[in-house]
């Protein structure tokens, strides 16, 4: 049968992570080698290796914080941790064994350290497992410390690229004039680099934001009391070990919560996440249009095809793969801002599933990122055009004249360029015609013959070069 994989060529084909044409996701398939480095933090084998160093952790700081358990040896210790750092798919797969007899993520993880500590010394401390706590202090913690790392390793230096593309554009085209426009109609004149540097700009803020973001975590039980612990082993100070434990993976403790971590600070990060894939979907519909008007041209490479029958074209498909992937992220951010923070009294697991989409965010984020580094770098400024295009629009130049007539106390200059201007076509020559005829003294005419589109700038100039600082 035309177009049918038999259930065993599906099989094979979907254990081949190579293979995209059997992947649910384009994430997976299409994007796959693009998304690779993002498997660390959010597959679920990462997931259920997080678990599994939270839980080996545990264990250890009972002894080493808590005093509850007996003095682990040097050895011991070592053995507890290359549990986790030499974990593997097969590890993984036992876990999966397990969960499906279970039904449960964290109590299979549980069953497997067991399995592995028993014939060991540390058999005597199997019971002490993942002992008074609920599934969620591990998951939280875990998935807290995934989603600095995949931010820190992966997400950052994709903008880094982006952020330094553009300090290099926004350099090299600081005096490049071109034509303003508000509201879509010619305004008055810029130079690109300035209006590339007013995203720089707004990029490095969000990037800042992303990145000193400090992760909360809670370790208190089922519904955030303690209860179990603070009942056994009263001897212990629970919210000190809490907090001491979870600073010591760099995140920050939350001490009142129920049994789910409340997500406000994880919700925080996502707002500046989605702030950043905003701006930078107004920059990839403002190139879209410079192209489209030839103000930016893009480099064509060899054997590329922009269109099936269009043999000219050269079509902005990074940038338009970008905005879609941008939206994409977005509509998943905007869910969990409306999602994470309401949960049914002390816990439901309608979050819990939503949680397992976080690296469809990154991944969407990361090939958009992907896209609009290989667009900007494909990018060329077509001064002549943009040049070509502000000398069109001579009419522009009514701002700076009828303030300079304000300034020397003419009245009414505001109509009187309203009248040489609104709905006709000026000219240089109608202009300086216009400035010859009009009944002011020498140095006020002097000056207005003085104004150009070339130079009628502004700071636009040192508003690029502060940026470039920052």
């Amino acid at each position: 049968m035309v177009g049918v994989l038999s259930r065993q060529d599906y099989n094979v084909a979907l254990k081949n992570m190579a293979d995209e044409l059997v992947a649910l996701s384009p994430l997976d398939g299409r994007y796959a080698n693009e998304t690779e480095s993002l498997r660390d933090f959010f597959s679920e084998f990462a997931t259920i290796r997080g678990r599994v160093a939270i839980e080996l952790e545990y264990l250890i700081a009972l002894s080493k914080q808590g005093g509850l358990i007996r003095p682990l040896t040097s050895q011991e210790i070592d053995l507890l941790r290359s549990l986790a750092g030499q974990f593997s798919l097969k590890d993984a797969q036992e876990i999966k064994e397990l969960e499906r007899v279970t039904r449960h993520d964290v109590k299979a993880v549980e069953g497997f350290l067991r399995s592995k500590l028993a014939p060991t010394s540390l058999s005597d401390l199997v019971e002490f497992l993942h002992f008074g706590l609920t599934s969620e202090d591990v998951s939280n913690i875990a998935q807290a410390i995934l989603l600095r790392d995949g931010r820190d390793r992966v997400l950052l230096p994709a903008l880094d690229r982006i952020i330094d593309q553009l300090k290099a554009i926004a350099n090299a085209h600081k005096s490049t004039p071109m034509l303003g426009r508000t509201h879509g109609q010619p305004a008055v004149p810029t130079t690109f680099g300035k209006e590339m540097a007013v995203f720089l700009t707004r990029l490095q803020q969000g990037y800042r934001s992303l990145a000193t973001h400090r992760f909360k975590a809670k370790l208190n039980g089922a519904v955030g009391n303690f209860n179990a612990l603070a009942f056994s082993a009263p001897q212990v100070d629970w919210p000190t070990f809490s907090e001491q434990f979870i600073r010591g993976f760099g995140l920050e403790i939350e001490a009142a919560t129920t049994q789910v971590l409340p997500y406000d600070n994880w919700i925080q990060f996502f707002g500046v996440l989605q702030r950043i894939n905003s701006i930078l979907i107004g920059l990839a519909q403002d190139v879209w249009h410079y192209l489209s008007n030839e103000s930016l041209n893009l480099v064509a490479k060899p054997g590329e095809v922009g269109s099936s029958t269009m043999p000219q074209k050269v079509n902005p498909i990074d940038f338009e793969n970008a905005e879609g992937n941008l939206g994409i992220a977005n509509a998943l951010l905007e869910h969990y801002a409306r999602k994470l923070p309401i949960t049914r009294l002390q816990r439901d697991l309608s979050d819990s599933t939503v949680r397992r989409t976080f690296g469809e965010v990154f991944g969407h984020a990361l090939v958009a990122y992907s896209s609009f580094a290989r667009g900007l770098g494909r990018l060329e400024v077509n001064q002549a055009a943009m040049r070509s295009e502000l000398e069109a629009h001579w009419e522009i130049i009514a701002e700076g004249a009828q303030t300079i007539l304000r300034l020397a106390g003419v009245a009414n200059p505001y109509e009187l360029l309203k009248e040489l201007t609104r709905g006709k076509g000026l000219t240089e020559d109608s202009y300086k015609q216009w400035v010859d005829e009009l009944e002011v003294d020498e140095g006020v005419r002097a000056k207005l013959r003085s104004l150009t589109l070339l130079n009628y700038v502004g700071l636009a100039e040192q508003i690029t070069e502060a940026s470039l600082k920052d």
